[in-house]
């Protein structure tokens, strides 16, 4: 996947043992615990965003109109995507999260995250929340010349900003892990040790991912091994016993993704792990047509402007039964996306960050790095309705898409996810691996999902 380049640096963060640091988590994960298999492959993970930061040079969010003007896109601010969405009716009844945890997972994070979720919270009208920091394992001090740890930094900032802007009211645990720039060194296994502690402590009810890493790249794949990503499933099955909800982007090359050194794309059609696992629901990208108040003036589109959104068979997994009802769009083979969410850059979020001193103020993302973490959200909102964890919801989810009134949208616009020379998949009415079973109304969504995903 893409690294967000901004072009920022960022402050010095103190690497500390692997523990629950934050005094609201219930339970503190003593250092070492849940240590990653002895078998581990090494692939680089890097963040699912593509985001060009177009607009990165603004004192305070500017409107669509001046948008068009200035950068030819349009930029969106949570208070559009709300109404997009329709969650208002949703916060009046009481329904923001509140008394849930949505966990996020990234490298290095960043050493202003609060100060800038308050900021941003505070420039929409929103109330901010505490965002509980866990440092996993051997966390470098950051360097503001690298530019991995950077493009990490705003991940970290977009991951937080967009999980808040659906769910104000629940808790936030952003996970910060250690992974090094250097060829060869893993860095998913380390993410994957930090998600079974939390899991295995009770800390999160649903998993945001906004990383991947191509199936091809993983060692043994050319050979038809896939030891080295099975072998790293152990906190996905620890999240399915437990009733966690577990996301993913599903990228932003389309039908293709990165090679293994990370400077281009394969020639062919391609997927990417962890968004793959059948135990995991793969978050897809739409783009919005939305007007000044947030009203949509066209239906949602497929994602396809400075990016892709990523889809298409696994080489891995096979069909898992809760995709045998779509078997005429995905073959014998695990398909995605599941479900969709704003991810374009032409109708990209605004975004507050503070981490380079340097360059402080507001950018506009864009990327499935966005669409995962806005639908953490959606199913904090669930959780909260249910009274407990909806756990992992993609048979629930294949179900809904086949009744009216539920909340799954389709989108069907006809185009495709084409990205780097490689052909896409179109989007058609039901499912198609360029949207997955479509996007969502919130309200009917919410009250759905929660009814639906029993345990």
């Amino acid at each position: 996947m893409h690294i967000a380049r901004t072009g920022r640096g960022v402050a010095a963060a103190t690497a500390t043992a692997a523990a629950l640091v934050a005094a609201a988590l219930a339970t503190a994960a003593p250092a070492g615990v849940a240590a990653a298999p002895a078998a581990v492959p090494h692939t680089f993970a890097a963040p699912a965003v593509a985001g060009h930061t177009l607009a990165h040079d603004v004192d305070s969010p500017i409107s669509i109109a001046q948008c068009q003007a200035k950068w030819h896109i349009n930029c969106y601010t949570p208070l559009q995507y709300r109404t997009a969405y329709h969650l208002d009716s949703l916060y009046r009844k009481g329904v923001t999260g509140k008394g849930r945890t949505i966990v996020i997972v990234d490298s290095f994070g960043s050493p202003t995250i609060q100060h800038d979720l308050d900021v941003y919270s505070k420039q929409f009208g929103m109330p901010s929340t505490k965002v509980d920091v866990v440092k996993w394992g051997k966390v470098p001090p950051f360097d503001p010349k690298n530019s991995d740890m950077t493009g990490w930094a705003g991940e970290s900032t977009l991951d937080v900003e967009m999980a808040h802007a659906v769910a104000p009211g629940a808790k936030i645990v952003l996970v910060e892990t250690g992974v090094a720039e250097t060829e060869g060194v893993t860095g998913l296994p380390e993410m994957m040790s930090a998600e079974k502690s939390l899991i295995d402590h009770g800390v999160g009810d649903v998993i945001t991912q906004s990383f991947g890493a191509t199936e091809n790249t993983f060692p043994g794949f050319d050979k038809g091994d896939f030891s080295s990503i099975r072998g790293l499933r152990y906190a996905f099955e620890d999240a399915a016993r437990k009733h966690v909800t577990v996301l993913a982007s599903s990228g932003d090359g389309g039908a293709t993704d990165s090679t293994a050194d990370g400077k281009g794309y394969y020639k062919e059609r391609v997927n990417s792990w962890p968004s793959a696992d059948p135990l995991v629901t793969s978050v897809g990208g739409t783009q919005l047509h939305l007007d000044e108040q947030g009203r949509r003036i066209a239906p949602d589109s497929v994602y396809n402007d400075y990016g892709a959104g990523g889809g298409g068979q696994s080489h891995v997994f096979t069909r898992p039964d809760f995709q045998n009802g779509v078997k005429k769009a995905v073959g014998s083979r695990r398909g995605t996306p599941d479900v969709s969410m704003a991810a374009a850059v032409n109708g990209g979020a605004w975004v507050y960050s503070s981490y380079d001193p340097t360059a402080v103020g507001w950018d506009v993302y864009g990327g499935t790095s966005e669409a995962s973490p806005l639908f953490s959200g959606i199913v904090a909102l669930a959780d909260q309705v249910a009274g407990h964890r909806v756990g992992d919801i993609n048979a629930a989810l294949y179900s809904l898409a086949k009744h009216k009134g539920t909340g799954v949208v389709d989108v069907n616009d006809g185009t495709d996810n084409s990205y780097a020379g490689v052909t896409g998949y179109q989007a058609v009415d039901g499912y198609d691996m360029a949207t997955g079973v479509g996007t969502v109304d919130a309200p009917a969504f919410v009250a759905a999902l929660a009814k639906a995903a029993r345990h």
